[in-house]
């Protein structure tokens, strides 16, 4: 029987209640990636502040008690009683969404949360939320519990200096996590210092004692020159700043002897993922300024394409505009369709003048680009010899590869294995009806080093292509993805921690969507198995093991370490590292795209000294290092 479906049915939730019923529509989950983002939108406020000139320093704390703060020394929100409303106009700002000064540009010329729900969002998802107030030469307090206020705004005292701090605690029962984690907010602290030159940011985690403070007095040009530290760069980083309408356009760029590009943009700090019409205008220009100079000076014979131009070039591109169009939720891609123009105009007129400024950096750059050109045109043919074998239309599948009996690739899992001994056991350990098996043999290549060409000349690389069947690069097709989860398992030693990162190199540079959207896995096999009265106990770490000897005592105990996979039969395998129903894996996802391209490129490239840097920093936690 269908229920009835009149007036009565029809809910309206008032305030912020709405938020918290749907909190994934306001911050787009309740995971550690929706925990972080409560940071993100009250920060936001602070660098709105910031950017009109009316705030020079931020400090953000995570307390013991796992509450957040972020104290500003800007303007202060207003205090006084809305005329309308007959509430104080901090109290506003906490309690009604869309409620705040960025609805015209007067109060903020360029913002960054223009949606303006932001901070009343966090206060009802927060167990409670404390705002303080410095402003007119006094100090206001106002507290809130599950977004409600507890009293009303009340003055607690004089006050020398402006400016606003809100600690708030995420209420438990919506989150699935409350645990900060200081690597994310440091990192987003870190791109805001520099996208905001000259303001100082800084977070204090009181749980241990850390703490990070940054300023760049050079903004994007320093952050340029900081993802290129583990790099071989050709020349000086070329950054410039201009005022065009009314669009700010901030662009640095740098190219190194690396095959590919990093490029991040920016409009109103929020980083366009999927770009926009800024990033349309940035790489027309890039292109048209490169082959108009080659051609004035003849330098190429040929018209350099875009391809060309953009191997090896780490470029910042930082918009400013009153009122940003962004396409989705997310903000991941701008619309605004004059933008193009404006920004296309102005990085010509700017790197024109560069180039023939500098004609020794510009014949480097353009030699790079030359060498690139003839690069693709070999990777080309090297693609259409691998056509003409099948090998990359996933129609010959490669020979090592024991492949599953389903077909359906939401069921299927291919298990990628280091060693012929440990893709013995595997194959003859799997369930055969929906886990394929593809043993590595040899060294995988580095691809952070390495052209495309080269790339497809690599026997393992060739082999995973095909096994997985997507395509990769700019010609990945996820629809063609031939196994819903890829699981690297590798031993547990020095060696095969090694391969597991070159092919998470591979996969973040050439197969991202994977990475992104949760495909890939790290198997888990165990290092010790341990044994007393007959009964078998399988342990994944050194301190597991020291833990289960002092439950179990020493007398009589059977340790036995396992230094590879292919020490350990079939069934064991199985049991403890291959069975859905009994295996841990951890899954490989990206937080910050930017962090873990950084990452990769101080790991796997050239340069030994930031390298060596990242390991004495991460010496002692290198057991629980996320990729």
């Amino acid at each position: 029987m269908v229920d009835t479906y009149d007036a009565d049915q029809i809910k309206v939730l008032e305030g912020l209640e709405a938020v918290r019923k749907r909190p994934a529509m306001y911050i787009g989950s309740t995971d550690v990636r929706g925990l972080h983002h409560l940071f993100l939108e009250v920060i936001d406020n602070s660098i709105d502040e910031a950017m009109v000139g009316a705030c020079t320093k931020i400090t953000a704390v995570i307390h013991k008690d796992k509450s957040l703060s972020i104290t500003d020394n800007g303007r202060g929100i207003p205090v006084a009683i809305h005329k309308k409303f007959k509430k104080s106009a901090v109290e506003l700002v906490m309690t009604k969404l869309h409620a705040g000064g960025k609805f015209d540009n007067n109060i903020y010329k360029v913002s960054g949360g223009l949606h303006g729900v932001g901070v009343s969002v966090v206060n009802a998802l927060s167990a409670w939320l404390e705002v303080t107030v410095k402003r007119d030469g006094k100090e206001y307090y106002q507290k809130y519990q599950h977004g409600v206020p507890v009293e009303a705004l009340k003055d607690i005292g004089s006050a020398n200096t402006t400016g606003t701090t809100i600690r708030f605690f995420p209420n438990n029962e919506i989150f699935e996590t409350d645990e900060w984690k200081f690597s994310i907010l440091d990192n987003r602290i870190r791109e805001l210092a520099y996208l905001n030159k000259g303001i100082e940011i800084e977070l204090i985690d009181k749980r241990d004692d850390k703490k990070v403070n940054y300023v760049f007095e050079g903004g994007i040009k320093s952050f340029v020159e900081y993802l290129n530290r583990g790099s071989n760069v050709v020349q000086e980083a070329f950054y410039f700043e201009k005022k065009k309408d009314n669009t700010v356009v901030e662009f640095a760029i740098q190219y190194t002897d690396a095959y590919l590009e990093k490029l991040y943009s920016f409009v109103n700090n929020i980083n366009t993922i999927d770009g926009g019409t800024h990033v349309y205008g940035m790489r027309s220009a890039l292109t048209r300024t490169i082959n108009t100079y080659t051609t004035k000076n003849k330098l190429c014979s040929n018209k350099l394409t875009q391809d060309d131009v953009k191997e090896g070039m780490t470029a910042i591109l930082s918009i400013k505009i009153p009122n940003p169009q962004f396409e989705g939720q997310t903000k991941g891609k701008l619309g605004n369709s004059e933008v193009k123009g404006i920004v296309d105009s102005v990085i010509y007129a700017e790197l024109t003048r560069f180039l023939e400024e500098n004609p020794k950096d510009a014949k480097l750059i353009i030699e790079k680009m030359i060498n690139a050109s003839q690069a693709r045109e070999a990777a080309k043919k090297a693609r259409e010899l691998a056509r003409r074998k099948n090998s990359l239309e996933g129609s010959s599948l490669p020979g090592k590869l024991a492949d599953c009996s389903n077909r359906d690739p939401e069921l299927c899992e291919l298990f990628i294995v280091e060693g012929d001994s440990a893709g013995g056991s595997a194959k003859q350990g799997r369930n055969r009806e929906f886990q394929a098996i593809l043993p590595l043999r040899g060294k995988v290549l580095n691809v952070e080093k390495a052209r495309i060409d080269k790339i497809l000349a690599n026997t393992e690389i060739l082999a995973m292509i095909t096994a997985i069947g997507s395509g990769f690069g700019d010609e990945f097709n996820e629809e063609k993805l031939r196994y819903k989860k890829i699981v690297i398992m590798t031993d547990a030693d020095v060696d095969g921690a090694h391969i597991r990162t070159l092919l998470l190199t591979f996969f973040f540079r050439y197969m991202l969507p994977l990475v992104k959207h949760g495909n890939v896995y790290i198997a888990q096999p165990p290092l010790y198995k341990v044994t007393k009265n007959r009964k078998s106990h399988w342990l994944f770490s050194d301190d597991e093991l020291s833990a289960l000897l002092n439950e179990l005592g020493k007398d009589k105990v059977d340790i036995q370490r396992y230094k590879g996979l292919g020490e350990m039969n079939p069934d064991q395998l199985w049991n403890t590292t291959m069975d859905p129903l009994e295996r841990t894996m951890n899954q490989i996802t990206i937080e910050d795209a930017m962090a873990a391209d950084e990452l990769f490129t101080v790991l796997m490239g050239d340069q030994v000294e930031p390298r060596r840097e990242f390991i004495m920093e991460n010496a002692k936690e290198v057991k629980n290092l996320d990729v």
